[in-house]
């Protein structure tokens, strides 16, 4: 059986086998998920495919399956493995702060997969699968996304790869937003653009594995335990050594807002004048 990555970067990634293949793939990870299944170490790695022989209809094909199973798990029950295993850019946030597995975790290795399959290149892989890589996730960085990529592709992919696990499409709504594209012609014009842009920068060697940067040697791609980085998160979340940026940004919003409203209720502060009864004062201390 061939590894999915290797196909694509041969085939070049044409947007079409891209939408048909990626449909296949979600049909097998939507099966899991509709028998209330995790699969807990969904990555690239773990898409295989085979040439089957269906002459009578279709005559050779690929057939895409997804393997590793092994530490897949009921959904609504905890692992009774307490190690956690992964490959750490197809790992959701959430689960370096400590979070179980779920099923809006295999969500956003489906965002990393849809990356993959623009690019030809796997996520971070020029630079070291370490503890600061791990930081950056958890501020919210994300693979670049280059410019051929249509809107609407992109903008499902980020909804995947959310820091929000209740922010994410379920399975099935990506599902179905494939099976638009691909059975009623949704978006069929930008997919066109992006195909001409593709192959210009293609061509350009700006695309591609050819144009990408070295693989560092320490960009890991097989699973691997992961204790090590959750512990190392959760010691320091409870220590109020680290914040990450997106927490920051979230306090500042609500700072914000409780200014404002403190502001807006000093403005319209009612009291009681003794001779003039009610008045308003304003204020203009903050």
């Amino acid at each position: 059986m061939a590894d999915f990555r290797r196909v694509f970067i041969l085939a070049y990634l044409l947007y079409l086998l891209i939408i048909i293949t990626k449909l296949f793939i979600l049909f097998r990870l939507e099966t899991i998920h509709k028998a209330e299944f995790i699969h807990r170490d969904f990555h690239s790695g773990n898409i295989l495919s085979s040439l089957i022989d269906e002459r009578r209809y279709f005559g050779k094909r690929n057939q895409w399956q997804i393997g590793d199973l092994g530490l897949s798990q009921p959904a609504n029950k905890p692992s009774l493995n307490n190690e956690i295993y992964g490959v750490i850019p197809y790992i959701a946030p959430e689960i370096f702060k400590g979070s179980a597995f779920s099923k809006e975790s295999d969500v956003y290795c489906v965002g990393m997969i849809m990356w993959e399959l623009t690019t030809g290149c796997k996520p971070f892989a020029n630079v070291e699968h370490d503890i600061q890589l791990v930081y950056k996730i958890l501020d919210g960085e994300r693979p670049e996304i280059t410019e051929d990529t249509p809107e609407c592709y992109a903008n499902l992919m980020k909804s995947c790869w959310d820091s929000d696990p209740e922010k994410r499409p379920t399975i099935t709504e990506i599902r179905k937003t494939f099976g638009k594209w691909f059975f009623k012609n949704k978006h069929i014009e930008p997919f066109n653009q992006a195909e001409i842009k593709r192959i210009e920068l293609i061509n350009l060697k700006k695309l591609g594995p050819e144009s990408s940067e070295k693989p560092h040697p320490n960009a890991i791609f097989t699973s691997r335990p992961l204790s090590f980085f959750i512990s190392k998160c959760s010691s320091i979340n409870s220590s109020k050594d680290y914040t990450s940026l997106e927490l920051e940004l979230d306090i500042d919003i609500e700072r914000s807002k409780v200014l404002g409203t403190k502001r807006n209720i000093e403005k319209l502060n009612i009291s009681s004048h003794e001779n003039n009864g009610k008045h308003i004062k304003l204020y203009n201390n903050i």
